[in-house]
């Protein structure tokens, strides 16, 4: 499912091209409070939970059901968003979701001077009680996704668009994502709404067929298609090595990404030649990229991936054909 995540300055318009957006495409709106209240209350104690308002490092203390707060918020919103298109405001979402290939990220600004001046408006303040709130503002949005996420709240790679809204309106803003949703819906497979569709999925993936490197590939993308696991061949590249002048030595590219599970995969052989390369690879990608989730598939985990994915499969296709899997062209998944 499309999600959009926002960060937005106080005084930028960002809540009112949010909540004009929202009423138009007819999607939720969730915020940290909603976040706090529906994911992470059964799993905080009244102390927690006054804490979690209060206090960005709180997230990454150990809730009750011992994942911390933010991992379990995580969890919780990846397996809600898999079925509802939803508007994720604040709360380091662009971070939280930044490999996300179903993502927009967007960022709502405006110059100091023009925010004042509409703090001023709205709250009927002088220039320089503005000036206080907006800084008391900023800094705690700063402080909240540097403390949760070690990142900069203001790094513009963070964001697929970033909107200046100095002198744009509303509509303008709203204008300008519902383009830009709009485009990326083209880049997106169409879903399937009913189960028992394996075979329609199937037609789907083979109109657009990716090159695969070797029949293994094209082995295990036949058996998603059967347990109807949306997936996406070789979507990204992640640069893990650079020369003393900033480029790309080396890079690795995934050979699948699991959308409903958030996961990519690399298939392998058990040549350990092979394996030690890609393990290093591995290794150097977690480093750099922490919030990647990356594994490696061999020969030894082929047959108990495909019983995960039977977990998963709809009941009308829970008993797989015999050709399912193929003991000659081994592949299999996460470990």
């Amino acid at each position: 499912m499309p999600i959009l995540t926002f960060s937005r300055q106080m005084g930028s318009l960002g809540n009112e091209i949010i909540e004009t957006l929202a009423d138009r495409l007819g999607w939720e709106t969730i915020n940290r409070s909603d976040l706090v209240r529906r994911f992470l209350s059964e799993v905080a104690t009244p102390s927690d939970l006054h804490l979690l308002r209060e206090s960005a490092k709180h997230f990454l203390a150990p809730s009750l059901a011992g994942l911390t707060f933010i991992e379990h918020l995580e969890h919780g919103l990846h397996e809600y968003i898999s079925n509802h298109p939803v508007l994720l405001v604040g709360f380091g979402s662009q971070v939280l979701f930044a490999c996300h290939p179903e993502a927009l990220h967007i960022r709502v600004v405006a110059p100091l001077e023009v925010r004042i001046a509409r703090v001023r408006r709205e709250y009927h303040v002088t220039d320089e009680e503005a000036a206080r709130i907006l800084a008391t503002s900023d800094r705690r949005s700063r402080r909240f996704v540097q403390a949760v996420f070690d990142a900069d709240l203001a790094d513009a790679s963070l964001y697929h668009l970033v909107l200046n809204t100095a002198d744009l309106t509303v509509a303008e803003g709203v204008a300008v994502i519902q383009a830009l949703l709009k485009e990326r819906t083209f880049r997106r497979p169409a879903p399937v709404r009913e189960n028992g569709q394996a075979e329609a999925i199937a037609r789907d993936h083979a109109a657009d067929r990716p090159a695969f490197k070797n029949p293994a590939e094209a082995e295990f993308a036949r058996i998603l298609d059967m347990y109807q696991i949306e997936w996406r061949y070789e979507p990204k590249t992640f640069p893990v090595e650079w020369d003393a002048e900033g480029n790309v030595t080396q890079a690795f590219s995934p050979d699948f990404y699991l959308t409903r599970f958030d996961t990519y995969l690399e298939l392998t052989t058990m040549n350990q030649r092979y394996m030690s390369m890609k393990n290093r690879k591995l290794k150097r990608l977690r480093e750099l990229y922490p919030g990647v989730n990356v594994r490696i598939v061999n020969r030894r985990d082929f047959h108990s991936l495909v019983d995960r994915f039977r977990q998963f499969a709809p009941q009308a296709i829970s008993q797989p054909g015999p050709q399912a899997v193929s003991r000659e062209n081994p592949q299999e998944g996460t470990e």
